[in-house]
Parts: C-alpha cells; structure tokens; sequence
C-alpha cells in the first residue's frame, strides 16, 4: 500500500497516538533523525545550538525499547497522546532533489499521564525519501514548538 506523502504523515502520527512504538520506529529510514530545536523555527541547524531533542536512528529505537519495558518508572501510569494536525503542506522541493519531499505540518499535542497534562503547539517538517512498504521513509522530523525558548515539562513519547 502505497500513501501520499500527506497521508503518511497522518498515519505516522496515528501511530504514535496508538502506542505503536514498533510500526512509527520502522517509517524513519536507517539515516533517519528526530529533532525539536531549542529556538525551535529560529534554529537553522542542528549543529549550531543545543536541542531539546535530537535522535539518530539508534537513539530513537533506545527510547522505543525503555517505552516497552515495564521497568520504565516514568510510564507508571503509561502516558498517553493526542496530535491534532493541521493539512500538510508541501514545501518547495529543491532541483535534483531524487524524489524527496518536504511537508510543513501545524499541530496541538496533548500528552496526558495520570492527571498530569501537557499541550504543546507547533509545526512539524517531515523530509520524506521515497521507500518502505507505504511509499516514504522519514529521513527527518524536525519538530519545531511554538514556546521552544520557555521552560518545558519532560515530553514522554513523540510530539
């Protein structure tokens, strides 16, 4: 089954909305990262400031791993997540760009766990290569929040 790239991107965050650590893990593509930038838009690279969050592939399935385990002290009780998505919108794509796609995707998450609750708001940058049984792999996901410069409680799963 093949999904257009803004159909990925709703499905990646179903995904992580149904705790389906295993099947988001499998959309990155094995060069794939995750980042939120700590002056979130603002932030040209990942080289030139600290992040709030900047994850290579192995990074990411350690975090996937400590989700699953029933040792993980920080999901007793489990946390939980809703993302409410904006429609992606299709970045300009560069000459010669082999068939990436860029998409900018608006959100409200909300991560509760016990009765503790964070909302965050921002958009997403989805760089997708063509690949993986639905058409895309996630070579990066830049998330970038609307209050990166404030304090921020701990972010348990995936904005």
């Amino acid at each position: 089954m093949t999904l257009s790239a803004e159909d990925f991107v709703l499905h990646e965050a179903e995904l992580i909305d149904d705790r389906r650590w295993d099947d988001w893990l499998a959309l990155f593509a094995p060069d794939g990262r995750y980042w939120i930038p700590l002056q979130g838009a603002a932030q040209a690279d990942a080289d030139s400031h600290n992040a709030l969050a900047l994850e290579d592939r192995m990074l990411l399935e350690l975090r996937v791993k400590r989700l699953h385990s029933p040792r993980a002290h920080s999901q007793h009780p489990a946390s939980r997540c809703q993302h409410v998505l904006q429609t992606a919108r299709r970045l300009a794509a560069l000459p010669g760009d082999g068939g990436i796609v860029r998409l900018r995707t608006a959100f409200v998450y909300i991560e509760v766990r016990g009765p503790q609750q964070v909302l965050l708001a921002g958009h997403c940058v989805h760089t997708l290569v063509p690949g993986g049984p639905l058409g895309w792999l996630i070579r990066e996901k830049r998330v970038n929040l609307l209050d990166a410069d404030q304090p921020l409680p701990a972010i348990q799963l995936f904005v």
